[in-house]
């Protein structure tokens, strides 16, 4: 295949240590010797959570840790409260109700914030919820939803908040500890600036006290929180974790969290911020408009409206083929009316940026635009 510079909402370009962490040989999945490596990476992960809760890597996609989360805080048949105003929220609901939940399904507009009077509203009038679920940063459109407020509402009536964080955990502070966040799923392929296959997911007492509460609760066994839990016991001194992991994969992660966090997570966050704001402003001076309003804006990416005058297809397809970048178009509903840029991994880096804006001015110039 050919390289191309990846400024899509994920997975990201990864950098020239994490590639070589990725490249070492094979090694074993249990042993005294990698248990010491994995148990550093779960600190190193703490870390940038801002949690001392309990913390697992899963294998696959943050799918898998929704999954994960969906299927054990509530059982068949009882009720969860879906917070959505983009695909990935609505996704949210889709989950649920695969393990026979029945969605409460509370919608925003796409490209605005979920709004925490309704949602105090919804929780007052809604009776046996068991749960309440939210995209943090909802990628489809570039916002950023405010989860420490949401889960604030929650706790009033103590139930457990699930947090999609896979698209804002490393990249924008979410203290989950102050912010009392129960399950907080993230993936190692955005902020945290690794290649695909790895899903942390974080669990706090409220949530174990949810999943332990009710028997009959659980579904399915990889996926099952209380396996985790019992392995991280049980085997604790050889292989704390039910399944294979993929080693390179976490090996990797490793050495990006200990970059990250030599750098200073401030600072780490400040280099997405510096890149979102060079990219609207410079687009903006282009005659862009932005799809998501600066305030409620997430800095991880920036979602560009259409404009009449070319396909966001032809765009997408020009910065491919002829200046070897790829950006993301509308999902859904929003296909062919935003475009979307990554400012994630390598994105962030002025090399990247430049040719981004110099790939966007080369655009407008051959079709008179410019």
């Amino acid at each position: 295949m050919k390289n191309y510079k990846l400024m899509i909402p994920g997975p990201v370009d990864i950098f020239d240590d994490v590639r070589e962490a990725m490249s070492g040989p094979s090694v074993a999945h249990y042993g005294a010797e990698w248990v010491e490596l994995y148990q550093e990476t779960v600190g190193l992960l703490q870390q940038v959570f801002q949690t001392q809760n309990d913390l697992y890597l899963l294998v696959g996609p943050g799918t898998a840790g929704l999954d994960a989360a969906l299927g054990n805080l509530a059982r068949t048949g009882e009720k969860v409260l879906i917070l959505s105003n983009g695909f990935f929220g609505a996704r949210l609901g889709t989950i649920a109700r695969s393990y026979g939940l029945k969605v409460v399904l509370q919608e925003f507009p796409q490209g605005q914030p979920v709004e925490t009077d309704a949602v105090r509203a919804r929780l007052e009038s809604e009776r046996g919820l068991q749960a309440v679920a939210v995209v943090h940063h909802e990628t489809s459109t570039g916002m950023l939803n405010p989860v420490g407020e949401i889960a604030a509402l929650a706790h009033e009536r103590d139930l457990p908040v699930i947090v999609d964080a896979i698209a804002s955990m490393g990249g924008v502070s979410v203290p989950v500890d102050e912010w009392g966040l129960d399950v907080v799923v993230t993936v190692a392929n955005k902020c945290l600036e690794t290649p695909p296959g790895v899903a942390p997911i974080s669990i706090g007492q409220r949530a174990w006290e949810g999943i332990d509460g009710k028997p009959g609760r659980n579904h399915g066994w990889y996926l099952n929180p209380e396996t985790w839990r019992e392995y991280a016991k049980s085997w604790a001194d050889w292989h704390p974790y039910p399944t294979t992991l993929p080693t390179q994969n976490i090996m990797a992660l490793r050495v990006s969290l200990q970059r990250i966090l030599a750098t200073g997570l401030e600072n780490h966050y400040a280099q997405y911020v510096v890149a979102a704001e060079k990219v609207r402003a410079v687009l903006h001076d282009m005659g862009f408009e932005l799809f998501v309003p600066g305030e409620h804006a997430c800095p991880l990416i920036t979602a560009v409206k259409a404009r009449p005058e070319f396909e966001v297809d032809d765009l997408t397809r020009f910065l491919r083929e002829e200046h070897s970048i790829m950006i993301g178009g509308g999902i859904a509903d929003l296909k062919g009316k935003i475009f979307r840029v990554g400012h994630m991994g390598r994105a962030a880096s002025d090399e990247y940026v430049e040719a981004f804006l110099d790939a966007v001015r080369d655009f407008l110039q051959r079709r008179g635009l410019g």
